[in-house]
């Protein structure tokens, strides 16, 4: 039963992605109009930037919380000394 609809949905898959390109092409213009070089290469900076910015807001607030927590288990331990 798994195999029969694991082979199902890898042939949808496949005739989806080998039937879509023709489809949405009209005479070499994509949905952004005449696609150049220029274009294709400010789009590409533009997912490169894109992932850049993802990492450092996302290693700033890992930084941010870590330090945190940090500090939180500081003050237990400062609790914790004593009798």
């Amino acid at each position: 039963m798994r195999i029969r609809t694991l082979t199902a949905a890898v042939a949808a898959l496949v005739a989806s992605l080998a039937l879509a390109a023709p489809a949405l092409a009209g005479a070499g213009e994509g949905l952004a109009g005449e696609t150049n070089d220029k274009a294709v290469t400010f789009f590409c900076l533009g997912v490169l930037m894109f992932f850049v910015i993802t990492i450092f807001v996302g290693t700033f607030i890992q930084q941010r919380l870590e330090r945190r927590k940090d500090a939180e288990k500081a003050a237990k331990m400062r609790q914790r000394v004593g009798w």
